[in-house]
């Protein structure tokens, strides 16, 4: 499968090509996971990279996220039944005062085409929300979104708060984010660091 069909797409915003291309991958005898893992997922890396690069900009950025999100409602029913909707329930956020969260949807989708059940509390989500999140819907996952360097000192009082709720050892905690590294996932005590979201869900696998 070439990524190609669905770079051009996703590049351009071109979200009527790329359902296009995922339903034609189908029709081809390819499976669900294989259109996800070998043509969208590689095709979306791709404008990762460039954006890390300075190529795109977040125009073409949110252009290619919700031409994703088109081809992933193609997908979804496909993936969820491959997956029997096992794979675990994620509870994530962008953590409180950041109100980005762009990469956060994108590493939903992404969470989602893995077969996991996502709860997702959106932007600017207070550790308070979190705990009670994890409290309601009892996530296997929590992840812990920051767009910003100010914001990410939010991420170790969320941390805490699990903590402190006597919750912290039911869940694995994950972070990601532009100014986020794995050292300081580390120092806060993170159960695992993803630096894109084409990488969340290899991440989450092997945290088990």
């Amino acid at each position: 499968m070439d990524k190609d069909n669905f770079l051009e797409p996703l590049l351009t915003g071109d979200t009527e090509t790329l359902v296009r291309e995922t339903q034609k991958a189908l029709e081809e005898g390819n499976g669900p996971e294989g259109v996800l893992q070998e043509g969208l997922i590689p095709a979306m890396g791709v404008v990762g990279e460039q954006f890390r690069n300075g190529e795109i900009y977040i125009p073409e950025v949110l252009l290619a996220a919700r031409s994703m999100h088109g081809a992933m409602a193609v997908l979804k029913p496909f993936l969820v039944r491959t997956a029997g909707g096992g794979a675990g329930k994620v509870v994530i956020g962008t953590v409180k005062g950041d109100l980005h969260d762009i990469g956060k949807n994108l590493v939903v989708m992404m969470m989602e085409g893995g077969g996991y059940e996502v709860v997702d509390l959106g932007a600017d989500v207070a550790a308070e929300r979190f705990v009670e999140a994890v409290r309601t819907h009892k996530p296997a996952f929590v992840g812990l979104s920051a767009l910003l360097t100010t914001t990410m000192k939010e991420m170790r009082q969320t941390l805490l708060a699990l903590e402190k709720a006597e919750l912290r050892k039911s869940v694995r905690v994950i972070v990601g984010g532009a100014p986020v590294t794995a050292k300081f996932a580390a120092e806060i005590g993170a159960d695992g660091f993803a630096p894109d979201a084409t990488s969340v869900v290899a991440l989450m696998k092997s945290l088990g």
